[in-house]
């Protein structure tokens, strides 16, 4: 139950390993005999799983650190990882590859050999792999983004020029109105002046 424990008790090859004991661990969602009732609650449990005493038949352990001797059928033999990296730049990273180097000679391969039928090998798809046609892609993105900013500059400037024309005819209509009412205005004054000097 997630616990480092000393495994002296298991036999002489064990010692070095683990140490039991009552845990209290802080456990959250995902953990086995907790449900939160919360979302991201974390509770912390008493656990009885991480006690090695004579009730228990089976122990699912995973090895932290070597001890002082080899484990028979464990610890005395070593198991190559069967699966490569997929990803381009780990491969890259993995066997110290320069920028020209062709990832793809560098796969780790899996050999798929049958009875009777001739030996072939299976590789992964490499992802993130740098090729012409991802290039052309990109180009095509950027000169694409560029077109648009150009594109809005121009309908901008050219917006901007017709705001400003219509605020100039807009002004000038003003003006005249303007215009205009004071020359009705005065002509009103001096209609009126004349009358009455008349009387």
């Amino acid at each position: 139950m997630a616990t480092e424990v000393a495994a002296d008790a298991l036999g002489e090859e064990w010692k070095g390993r683990l140490n039991h004991g009552r845990v209290r661990l802080l456990q959250s969602k995902g953990h086995s005999c907790y449900r939160p009732r919360r979302t991201g609650e974390r509770k912390r449990k008493s656990a009885r799983g991480c006690i090695v005493d004579a009730n228990l038949s089976v122990l699912n352990l995973v090895i932290v650190k070597k001890g002082e001797k080899d484990i028979p059928g464990l610890t005395d033999t070593t198991v190559p990882c069967r699966l490569g990296p997929k990803r381009a730049s780990r491969i890259h990273k993995l066997f110290n590859l320069s920028k020209e180097d062709d990832v793809r000679q560098y796969v780790i391969r899996k050999p798929l050999n049958k009875e009777g039928k001739k030996p072939r090998t299976k590789a992964p798809k490499i992802q993130r792999l740098v090729t012409p046609r991802v290039l052309q892609h990109k180009r095509r993105r950027i000169a694409l983004k560029k077109q648009r900013t150009k594109k809005n500059k121009e309908e901008a400037a050219e917006y901007a020029k017709l705001l400003t024309k219509r605020m100039k005819e807009a002004k000038e209509k003003h003006q005249e109105q303007i215009a205009k009412r004071r020359r009705l205005s005065s002509l009103r004054a001096s209609t009126s002046k004349s009358e009455s000097s008349q009387k």
